[in-house]
């Protein structure tokens, strides 16, 4: 998958692409369905497949101090979208000069003299341009102008409401990631690299795998049995394992991070990329009196997650 950031300059073989727009978020099913139609436009137009998206999210740019809502960062949500097989994903800035153009200006400009799309494919509920005035009648309004296709996805929901990135972090924040995964059609995942942490597990004898939260929704604080999947470096592969998320509260008061314990595992991966699917909540993060009672919580922790994942069909 090639990643494109800038409109201005393309290739002639980057332009003429079918794609689908939208945050992507998660890469739901919803957002699946919008990607599924751009990919069967492409074939029948024997055109490129791709799909716009925006960086930073435009709500972290017009809200800059709230709180993180966020299910994947950029290069999490890139990871997942190459696994669907697109050819170019067009991860534009979203910045001063892209939010204030209006939603003719941003057809007109980015559209169609930057990508040269030939279809395009969205959500029912999809809004853009400045003060989000551009709706997908004006896309269809503009088609017959510039002369480009267009296809409206209908949402996807079952008896419990509409696939939503609102209703994913919603399961995230309640310790529910297998209704997160009902939703998205994968198992929720955290990315990122090893960062180096205070040694704590490794001298209670759970060496574990530090990583940051930072600009993520949070999900419940607890402890989750989790599939690790190593992306870079010598040890690349799939393993097992039992992750705590949260403040680490028997150790003071510290900032939110996931600390993941790989089963069977024993090697260097400070650095690499380490991609965590949380499968199943198994209790709320807990303070203990003391060291020993720790262990013995941790002793349990792991047999229970190792019995969770060996019970489970994965993503």
């Amino acid at each position: 998958m090639k990643i494109i950031r800038d409109y201005t300059y393309l290739n002639q073989t980057d332009k003429g692409a079918c794609v689908a727009i939208g945050n992507f978020d998660g890469v739901h099913k919803g957002h699946l369905s919008v990607i599924e139609l751009a990919r069967e436009a492409a074939k029948k137009l024997n055109a490129p497949f791709g799909v716009i998206t925006f960086e930073p999210h435009p709500r972290s740019y017009f809200q800059s101090n709230a709180k993180p809502f966020r299910l994947m960062n950029a290069e999490a949500r890139a990871s997942q979208l190459a696994k669907v097989g697109i050819n170019n994903l067009y991860e534009l800035q979203f910045n001063s000069a892209l939010s204030s153009l209006s939603a003719k200006k941003f057809i007109e400009d980015v559209l169609v003299n930057g990508l040269g799309v030939k279809h395009i494919v969205v959500g029912e509920d999809f809004c853009f341009g400045k003060g989000r005035t551009g709706t997908v009648e004006t896309l269809i309004h503009y088609g017959k102008q510039f002369n480009y296709g267009v296809t409206i996805a209908p949402l996807v929901a079952d008896e419990k409401g509409v696939f939503s990135s609102t209703s994913i972090r919603n399961a995230i924040s309640d310790g529910r990631p297998n209704d997160a995964a009902h939703m998205l059609g994968h198992w929720y995942r955290i990315e990122g690299p090893v960062i180096s942490g205070d040694q704590g597990g490794r001298e209670l004898g759970y060496p574990t795998a530090n990583m940051s939260l930072d600009g993520l929704q949070l999900p419940k604080f607890g402890v989750y049995a989790v599939i690790a999947d190593i992306l870079s470096g010598p040890y690349k592969g799939r393993f097992f394992g039992a992750a705590s998320l949260g403040e680490r509260p028997t150790f003071g008061v510290n900032i939110p991070n996931l600390e993941t314990y790989i089963f069977d595992f024993s090697g260097d991966i400070y650095g690499e990329e380490l991609s965590i699917a949380l499968v199943s909540f198994q209790r709320p993060e807990l303070k203990f009196d003391s060291l020993d009672k720790l262990i013995e919580q941790m002793d349990q922790d792991c047999k229970e997650s190792q019995r969770i994942l060996s019970e489970t069909l994965s993503f």
